[in-house]
């Protein structure tokens, strides 16, 4: 009876857990209305901290303070943003095309990419910071520099994923391929880009983040002004004239940015495979 009595519960538990609201399940509503909580909570205590011990605003502005000068100077803040996404975009659009070309090219020979991939792993752990002053020396366009050093950034997480994933196709079904005679451009369109769909997509949500923080580096140590004046740049600049509510009015735009990417990223993913590959269809439905 006891058994029975466990199993009815997670019955109901389970119901309830998938009994929609709004359109959104239990679930769902949690893990939007859990974050907002903790953020709402911490933007109070932050508030009130700042408030009941009186801290002036050029150490430690209160999020109040931040809001206010974020909408005063959403003018120039807005430019800036719009050049750093400029750079952002820019650098992901090269990586994803970039990264998936040579990825398919290591796929075709084995000899390729074990003589070519720990060039692109010294690439990657090689910091932006050592690399960006020497691409400031030898490129004269401060915007083909950020372009370059936001690349650089984005483009391994790419390279790498779509390479394990075309690298992870079924053997079964590859023998099965080559059973009925198909050939290398028949394998790769059929088999394995389908397979490494999901980790190209990986890499592409990875690389969203990674582009933005890119452009932001390096232009914190290219320290431009004038036509590339992204968000960085305004940073630097408030922090020179002890600015700080608009330079936390900066930091908040570039969270926001990169928020909004990696959410961008997420749904394209989500689009992409929510049809035919088991991590993005949903349980009911399989």
């Amino acid at each position: 009876m006891t058994e029975v009595k466990l199993a009815a519960d997670e019955t109901i538990v389970e119901e309830n857990r998938e009994a929609t609201w709004l359109g959104l399940t239990l679930d769902g509503w949690l893990k939007i209305l859990a974050p907002s909580l903790i953020g709402v909570l911490a933007l109070v205590g932050w508030e009130w901290t700042v408030r009941a011990n009186a801290i002036p605003h050029y150490i430690l502005p209160g999020p109040v303070l931040v809001a206010e000068t974020l909408a005063r100077d959403w003018q120039s803040l807005s430019v800036s943003l719009l050049i750093t996404l400029q750079i952002t975009f820019a650098a992901l659009f090269m990586a994803a095309i970039l990264g998936l070309a040579i990825a398919v090219l290591f796929a075709q020979s084995r000899a390729v990419e074990l003589s070519l991939f720990p060039y692109a792993v010294i690439l990657q752990v090689t910091p932006i910071v050592a690399i960006a002053p020497l691409i400031i020396i030898w490129v004269d366009d401060v915007r083909l520099v950020l372009l370059i050093c936001a690349w650089i950034v984005a483009f391994f997480p790419i390279l790498s994923n779509t390479t394990l994933g075309l690298n992870s196709a079924d053997q079964n079904l590859t023998d099965l391929f080559r059973m009925y005679r198909a050939n290398r451009w028949q394998v790769l369109m059929r088999l394995r880009l389908p397979t490494a769909m999901p980790y190209f997509l990986a890499g592409l949500r990875i690389s969203g983040g990674l582009a933005l923080i890119g452009a932001i580096v390096a232009e914190f140590v290219a320290g431009t002004g004038g036509r590339a004046s992204g968000l960085a740049y305004r940073i630097l600049e408030a922090g020179f004239n002890l600015q700080i509510p608009r330079m936390f009015a900066a930091l908040v735009l570039i969270s926001l940015t990169g928020i909004a990417i990696f959410g961008a990223m997420t749904l394209i993913s989500h689009l992409a495979l929510r049809h035919w590959h088991e991590s993005a269809i949903s349980k009911d439905r399989r």
